[in-house]
């Protein structure tokens, strides 16, 4: 069998762990003033939060799409037909994540530095970031593999 299940192990995760970030900044957001106002009146921090929260959910959609695939197809299809979408979805869950983590820290500011603090979960996560994108497949590896499993049937013709 191939990584197609430990890859959408680590996609849930990432997808969950992001999810995590855009809760943590949005209630930070929510509570920290500056300026005379909270953070989330700022436009700005508006378009951070609104950008985590589309690629959050349109990650989160190609999951239930896989999830879904996967308990239709037998081992053997999943093989064959899963192993270009589980790799590109895998390079973009981890990518999201990162992105998440990282605009989360902005929004913290000095906060998401600090163990133990307000920031201390988005502090973790960012720490954390490459654990998902490493194990599993390497996102350059993961995209070529996606391309190669992609090619196969072209080649044929």
């Amino acid at each position: 069998y191939n990584f197609n299940h430990e890859r959408w192990g680590f996609i849930a995760q990432s997808t969950e762990f992001a999810r995590v970030c855009l809760d943590e900044a949005t209630r930070y957001a929510l509570r920290r003033r500056t300026f005379g106002k909270t953070l989330v009146e700022h436009p700005v921090i508006r378009a951070k939060i609104g950008e985590m929260a589309r690629q959050i959910e349109s990650t989160h959609a190609m999951l239930e799409l896989m999830t879904y695939q996967m308990t239709q197809m037998s081992k053997e299809e999943q093989m064959t037909k899963l192993a270009a979408d589980s790799a590109l979805i895998k390079v973009q869950a981890t990518k999201m994540f990162e992105y998440c983590a990282r605009e989360a820290a902005q929004i913290f500011g000095g906060n998401s530095y600090i163990r133990g603090g307000q920031g201390e979960k988005v502090e973790r996560l960012y720490r954390e970031v490459r654990a998902m994108a490493i194990p599993g497949g390497s996102e350059e590896i993961m995209i070529d593999l996606a391309v190669r499993q992609i090619l196969k049937p072209i080649k044929k013709l």
